[in-house]
């Protein structure tokens, strides 16, 4: 899919190249992936609900899976030496912007963007044409992939788990908007309110 690459290329931009803020690319990237999915998939926006049901299970989402990185941390930290300094790294990245202005950039910009396009269009097609199971595989096989220009071990292990904890939200759900909760509030926490570095 032409998409993916265009993704590829964006994280490459986004993680490798190192001018500018991160946090402004990563947003910029996101944002561009979601604006192509809602210009190729006019139905997209109707995966979207705001209701009770969707903010509780977003909420509660979210804390669990800030609880699975909380654990992965802790055990990380023990069988794998390199960890702290890779995860510390990717902290490193949001030096000098505001921690404020990360969180409000992941929660209303690039949380819900990156569902939008990774969840709602790339693993919503991929599970159309080769099966729920193996559509799920895929899209978080590839969400990881593009973190590759990271360099980071923790980082792309992050993604994996993230990506397919949110593609089986979708898959179970068949509704976008508690992942785009889960995933907007998930992320400004753990990076700007309670971090784990």
């Amino acid at each position: 899919m032409g998409t993916v690459l265009l993704a590829a290329l964006l994280w490459f931009v986004t993680f490798y190249i190192t001018w500018a803020s991160f946090w402004i690319k990563i947003s910029f990237s996101a944002a561009t992936l979601a604006i192509l999915s809602l210009l190729l998939q006019p139905g997209l926006k109707e995966h979207i609900r705001l209701d009770a049901k969707a903010v509780a299970l977003g909420l509660v989402s979210a804390a669990i899976l800030y609880f699975i990185f909380w654990t992965g941390k802790v055990v990380s930290a023990v069988i794998l030496p390199f960890s702290e300094g890779q995860i510390g790294g990717i902290y490193d990245k949001g030096t000098g912007t505001s921690v404020w202005a990360i969180a409000l950039l992941l929660f209303f910009v690039t949380g819900p963007s990156e569902e939008l396009y990774w969840r709602g269009y790339l693993q919503k097609n991929l599970m159309k044409r080769f099966g729920e199971w193996q559509g799920w595989l895929l899209a978080t096989a590839i969400y990881a992939a593009v973190h590759i220009w990271s360099f980071n071990f923790m980082l792309i292990g992050a993604a994996a788990v993230a990506g397919a904890f949110w593609g089986a939200m979708y898959w179970r759900l068949k509704t976008l908007t508690p992942v785009i909760i889960s995933h907007s509030v998930w992320s400004a926490v753990i990076f700007a309110v309670f971090p784990l570095n």
